[in-house]
């Protein structure tokens, strides 16, 4: 945990109680900072206050006694419509940050390596702190991903957090510094909470807010957004700009499918690598390849860390083979361009999608469909997809995921020999949120993980569940 003793004398109210902000609760009691906390949901509440944590409505507040509002990164304080208690903190003059401002305050000697973009900031930010840990360097890994930032370990000077940053987390901070900024990409998302794609790349530039003469910004550069991003980033003195794209840009790095090259002609190969397939993925380790020679890892530890990464699950996370097919949970792909990355890694797919639809569906992915042999549709989503798919590509309306899961399957099987030796691919990458069936895209994902290793002469794959 950290420990929060440089905000004594300070008084926060804490809004939302899922791990971000419980973490934050038990840090500020735990240095003896006095705080409230509120939750909208009676459950959390419920939860907060029989681990004895001190539930308060804030409607109730004297903001004149409090120094700020700290919120939970999913609820809004703008758009589309701000919370109450964030109305009532800007009406009162207070800030509005959240737990990486506390502890960006608490850590000021450590480094921070911040990750950001629409795709691959998971894989990135645990890729890096596979790397740095490999490579025997002091470091946490947190934010967006895992443990929430005031539970990590104190490191002080030394040590580095490698920290997962969404649009929502990086418009609640102010002091916060990262001296080392990952920009993958950009497509649009959450034009709800940011209002439109401008608001968007807006909310994630303040990545690079505050960074100074030194510092380090690796960014993709093969969207049109993210190389305005880059150019702005290249005319700033003394900021260490480097570009990652397909094609080798000028200082950068160059990637494909299982390859990277960077300026200095070191190559890193790991096509045989199962938890870093397609190109999507080289992005990911070209990016934190650049990361972790800025940070003066060898380059012989960062390619050893890219072959021994074990992945994440939910992100095309081969779970089972069953003879010549492989099943992928790629749960986490809740939008078109996420799924895009999953089908551009296979041929021979057996493709499981649907769910709640994203603007667009999967009309997006028709590039990709001649590699599909059959779609099998679930969820909410199953019409709207039927429509897009129709004369396009052959699909089952199957409804929910066991059932597609076992249609899949026993295809998959039966087309053994009209592969002609290729290995087939049962996909779980559903382009669609979760909520109509499932909990969580975790829920979902940890379904079908259980769903496939239980078919019949299946052998697991990937790390345990």
């Amino acid at each position: 945990m950290i420990d929060l003793a440089a905000l004594e004398g300070s008084s926060y109210v804490v809004l939302g109680l899922a791990r971000s902000g419980l973490a934050t609760v038990r840090a500020l009691r735990a240095a003896g900072i006095d705080c409230i906390a509120w939750d909208d949901h009676a459950p959390a509440r419920e939860a907060a206050e029989q681990a004895g944590m001190p539930v308060v409505d804030p409607a109730s507040v004297d903001w004149s006694r409090r120094s700020a509002l700290i919120i939970s990164p999913g609820i809004p304080s703008w758009l589309p419509k701000p919370h109450p208690v964030a109305i009532a903190a800007r009406a009162a003059g207070k800030p509005i940050v959240c737990d990486i401002e506390l502890l960006a305050r608490a850590q000021p000697q450590a480094r921070f390596v911040a990750i950001t973009g629409t795709n691959g900031k998971s894989t990135t930010t645990a890729l890096i702190g596979h790397i740095l840990g490999q490579a025997g360097l002091a470091c946490q890994v947190g934010g967006n991903i895992g443990r929430g930032a005031l539970d990590l370990a104190p490191l002080g000077a030394g040590g580095t957090y490698v920290l997962e940053m969404s649009s929502y987390q990086l418009e609640l901070l102010q002091t916060f510094r990262a001296n080392a900024a990952v920009w993958l990409n950009i497509t649009p998302d959450h034009i709800d909470r940011h209002g439109d794609l401008a608001g968007y790349v807006a909310a994630k530039a303040h990545i690079f807010d505050r960074q100074q003469p030194g510092d380090c910004a690796v960014i993709g550069i093969d969207d049109e957004a993210s190389r305005a991003i880059y150019r702005r980033m290249a005319a700033r003195p003394g900021i260490a700009a480097i570009p990652v794209g397909r094609e080798m840009a000028g200082g950068g790095l160059s990637f494909r499918a299982g390859r990277l090259v960077d300026a200095g002609g070191h190559v890193a190969d790991f096509a045989d690598v199962p938890t870093l397939p397609g190109d999507h993925n080289a992005q990911n380790a070209a990016c934190a390849w650049a990361v972790c020679r800025w940070l003066e890892v060898p380059c012989d530890r960062i390619t050893a860390g890219l072959r021994s990464y074990p992945g994440l699950p939910h992100r095309q996370e081969q779970v089972a083979e069953v003879g010549a097919v492989i099943y992928v949970n790629d749960s986490k792909a809740t939008n078109a361009d996420a799924t895009a990355r999953a089908l551009s890694s296979y041929r021979d797919i057996y493709w499981i999608l649907g769910g709640q639809a994203k603007e667009g569906g999967v009309a997006p992915l028709a590039e990709y469909f001649d590699r599909i042999r059959h779609a099998f549709l679930i969820g909410e989503a199953t019409e709207l997809f039927a429509g897009q798919l129709e004369g396009k590509l052959a699909y089952s309306r199957c409804g929910d995921l066991q059932s597609a899961l076992e249609a899949a399957h026993a295809q998959a099987q039966r087309d053994l020999a009209a592969r002609g030796g290729r290995r087939g691919v049962v996909l779980l990458s559903p382009a669609c949120a979760s909520w109509d069936q499932w909990k969580s895209y975790e829920h979902r994902g940890d379904a079908f993980r259980a769903m496939a290793r239980a078919l019949p002469g299946a052998r697991q794959l990937g790390r345990a569940a």
